[in-house]
C-alpha cells in the first residue's frame, strides 16, 4: 500500500506537525478542519462559497445518503463528487454513530448491527462489508471502517466489547476493501474510551492491519478533559508517524489546539455551522450571540479583524435584524463567518507550526476563547 501522507513541518516544543495528504481529488494540508456536509451539503452554503472560504475537504455521512437519495442513484449519476458538484476531497463516515444515536432499538452482534431507519422505521442490517460497499458506490476519497462504541459513562465490560467488535469489523472492512480495490483510502477507527489498556489494545490491533489513516473514536462524549488529553497524548505515541490521525467530532477550539499539540491532523464538527444558524458567532475576542438586544444598533462588523464576506459588508445590527426576522440569509451570512473563522484558525495554525510558534499561538487563541 502506497503511503499518501507526507509530514512537512514540526514544532520543536511539542508534537504539533503539518502535513500533506494526497487524495484522488487533490491535496489536503494538515492540520485540517472538515466542514460537515452530512447530506452532501454544508447547511446554508453552496459549494462555490465553500470553495471561496478555502475548504480543502468535506465530510459526508454514508448512513444519511444511503437512505436519501440512495447510493444506487448517486452511483448511477456519476458518484458523489459529480452529484453534489464538489471537485475536492470527501471523507465519508461509515454511519456508525448515527445508527446508535438516531435509532432507539439497535441490536449489535458479531455480524453487524440491526436497527430501524429513523425516517420510516424500515429494518436495516448493516455489516462491515456493506459499509465499505456503500462508501465505494459513493466514490469518496477517504472511507471509514464501521465501528462500535458505548455511550458515556460506560463500564469496562462495554468498552472491552466495543474494542473487540471494532477490531473484528475493521478486519472485515479491510478484506472487503482489498477485494474491491478502489483507488481511494480506508481509515481504521480506534476505540477504548479513556480506558488506556483498552485503547492501547485497539490501536495495536488496528495498526497491525495497515490502514491508510487512523481515527480516534469514542472521545469527546463527556469524559473529563484531563483524561481526554492524556488519552490523545498516549495514543499518538503509538500511532504510526507516517499516517494521518483524525479526532472524530471534536469542535471546540481549545480542544482542537490541545489535540494538535499532541499530534492530531484531522478534525470535524457541526459546531461552527450549527451555532451559526442559532445566532452564535465566533470572533477573535470570543463568542457573541447576535440575537442579543445590545447589537440592535451596533454598526460594527461581527469581528473587526475578520476578512470574511459577512464582516466586510454587514453590521451586527443588520445580522441581528435578519436573525430576528428568521430570514434565510441570516443562516447563510452567519455560517460564512463561522466557517471562515475556523478555516482561518487552521491556516494560522499551520503557519505557526512551520514558524515554530505553535505554543504562543495556542496561548493567544485560548485566552480569547475562554467562554467556550
Amino acid at each position: 500500500m502506497r503511503n499518501s501522507f507526507t509530514i512537512t513541518g514540526r514544532d520543536s516544543s511539542c508534537q504539533a506537525r503539518t502535513g500533506v495528504l494526497e487524495t484522488v481529488h487533490g491535496l489536503v494540508e494538515t492540520p485540517a478542519f472538515m466542514p460537515v456536509a452530512s447530506q452532501g451539503t454544508v447547511k446554508a452554503l453552496t459549494q462555490a462559497i465553500l470553495h471561496e472560504l478555502g475548504s480543502q475537504i468535506i465530510l459526508v455521512n454514508s448512513y444519511h445518503l444511503s437512505l436519501r437519495p440512495g447510493v444506487e442513484l448517486i452511483e448511477k449519476l456519476g458518484g458523489l463528487h459529480k452529484f453534489i458538484s464538489w471537485p475536492k476531497a470527501i471523507l465519508s463516515d461509515s454511519g456508525g454513530f448515527q445508527v446508535y444515536s438516531l435509532s432507539p432499538l439497535v441490536k449489535v452482534s458479531d455480524e453487524g448491527v440491526k436497527f430501524s431507519s429513523h425516517l420510516d422505521g424500515k429494518k436495516i442490517f448493516l455489516t462491515p462489508e456493506e459499509a465499505v460497499r456503500i462508501q465505494m458506490k459513493l466514490g469518496t476519497d477517504i472511507m471509514m471502517c464501521l465501528d462500535y462504541f458505548p455511550s458515556y459513562p460506560y463500564s469496562e465490560e462495554e468498552v472491552s466489547r466495543s474494542v473487540e467488535l471494532t477490531t473484528r469489523w475493521a478486519k472485515r472492512c479491510r478484506e472487503e476493501f482489498n477485494h474491491l480495490q478502489p483507488p481511494t483510502q480506508l481509515w481504521g477507527i480506534t476505540q477504548g474510551g479513556v480506558l488506556w489498556l483498552d485503547r492501547r489494545k485497539s490501536i495495536e490491533e488496528l495498526v497491525s492491519q495497515n490502514f491508510h489513516g487512523y481515527a480516534l473514536g469514542g472521545l469527546g462524549i463527556g469524559e473529563p478533559k484531563t483524561q481526554l488529553y492524556e488519552t490523545l497524548e498516549r495514543s499518538n505515541e503509538l500511532l504510526p508517524e507516517d499516517r494521518p490521525r483524525y479526532l472524530m467530532g471534536m469542535g471546540y477550539i481549545k480542544d482542537i489546539l490541545e489535540a494538535v499539540e499532541r499530534g492530531v491532523d484531522f478534525f470535524d464538527c457541526i459546531l461552527p455551522t450549527r451555532d451559526a444558524r442559532n445566532g452564535t458567532l465566533f470572533t477573535s475576542n470570543g463568542r457573541i450571540s447576535i440575537k442579543n438586544l445590545k447589537y440592535a444598533e451596533d454598526s460594527r462588523p461581527v469581528d473587526e479583524s475578520c476578512q470574511c464576506y459577512t464582516c466586510r459588508n454587514f453590521s451586527r445590527a443588520y445580522l441581528r435584524h435578519l436573525y430576528e426576522r428568521k430570514e434565510i440569509s441570516s443562516a447563510i451570512l452567519n455560517t460564512i463567518h463561522n466557517l471562515y473563522y475556523y478555516l482561518d484558525i487552521f491556516r494560522k495554525m499551520r503557519q505557526a507550526i512551520h514558524s515554530n510558534l505553535f505554543q504562543s499561538f495556542k496561548k493567544a487563541v485560548i485566552e480569547k476563547n475562554l467562554n467556550e
